[in-house]
């Protein structure tokens, strides 16, 4: 494999080949970024073209300060907020209208699932909720970044991320519930 650095100096230099290498390198890690802001897979892949069209456009601004994957990711996570910002497709966010019983611990929460799981789970939080949750859950922004990312304020941010966790919550309580209703229905017909 070739050197990060130099692959990144051919690139600025117009090489076709290390552009569709560096694209080859790293679209496998940039499209899970993008999935969890795209309200569909087909949403997720254009994005994921637009951000990648940024990071050629803009690469010579990149500086070595941090890591280059780290750059690239900031820059599919901007790139998402803008795919939606400009086709307007903000819908109304809905409410929580429930809150569960019982509150668990995140921690416990996320050890009962599997990946795959939570990601879909997440998908089927309303779009405020979801970006706010993977921008700070996932990705490590601060309230006040997202704040400017997102153009709500802190306030808001941790509000929507309160709301997410919750409504997950409430979808792995029904689930589990429904699991355990099922099993316990076989046992008793057994």
């Amino acid at each position: 494999m070739v050197n990060e650095q130099i692959l990144i100096e051919k690139c600025l230099l117009g090489d076709r080949q290390a552009q569709y290498q560096l694209y080859n390198t790293f679209a496998p890690k940039m499209i899970p970024v993008c999935r969890r802001y795209a309200k569909s897979s087909w949403d997720a892949e254009d994005i994921l073209q637009e951000g990648f069209i940024k990071v050629f456009r803009y690469l010579a601004d990149f500086k070595n300060n941090g890591s280059f994957e780290g750059w690239l990711r900031r820059i599919m996570v901007t790139s998402a907020l803008n795919f939606y910002k400009r086709k307007k497709l903000h819908s109304n966010e809905s409410e929580l209208n429930y809150m569960p019983d019982a509150i668990v611990s995140e921690k416990e929460v996320t050890s009962k699932i599997f990946h795959d799981e939570l990601m879909c789970l997440i998908s089927t939080l309303p779009n405020g909720y979801r970006k706010v949750f993977s921008l700070n859950t996932i990705e490590g922004y601060t309230h006040k970044e997202i704040g400017e990312l997102l153009n709500i304020s802190a306030n808001t941010s941790k509000s929507q991320l309160t709301r997410a966790r919750l409504s997950l919550q409430k979808s792995l309580f029904s689930e589990q519930f429904s699991l355990n209703f099922q099993h316990k229905t076989v046992l008793q017909s057994a």
